[in-house]
């Protein structure tokens, strides 16, 4: 059974999620408040009931704005964990991931995977970025 992130914004979702698609490639769907006749009393029309990312590989990144958040960022303690398929593509995600946020670890070995790294992103998202071991 898959797992697949729903993140939530505030007020920036399509600016994240067309980052995301530049950093992760696939297909961006976005839905906004005015294309939905059941959204939120007082919504932006131009605010992002739901995204969905769908990734060349299968992944699934799905976010929108949340009318009732006052602050960036997630409010408990998490992080979206992603696997590259080889120590360069880790390399490239993780620039494009960190580029304006804040590196809470660089790339690099570790003892579990040859390239891994964690950073918040500018929108406020916790990211781990690593690649398997080689065989």
């Amino acid at each position: 059974m898959p797992f697949h992130p729903y993140l939530f914004f505030v007020g920036n979702c399509r600016e994240a999620m067309t980052a995301y698609q530049d950093i992760f490639g696939g297909h961006l769907d976005i839905v906004t408040a005015a294309e939905m006749p059941d959204s939120p009393p007082g919504a932006p029309s131009d605010s992002v009931m739901h995204a969905a990312l769908t990734l060349d590989t299968g992944g699934i990144l799905m976010a929108s704005d949340d009318p009732s958040a006052t602050e960036a960022g997630p409010k408990v303690g998490i992080s979206v964990s992603m696997t590259a398929a080889s120590p360069d593509d880790a390399a490239r995600i993780f620039k494009g991931l960190s580029e304006g946020g804040d590196v809470q670890l660089p790339m690099g070995a570790t003892s579990w995977s040859p390239a891994f790294g964690m950073c918040t992103d500018r929108f406020g998202i916790p990211w781990m970025v690593g690649t398997n071991p080689t065989e």
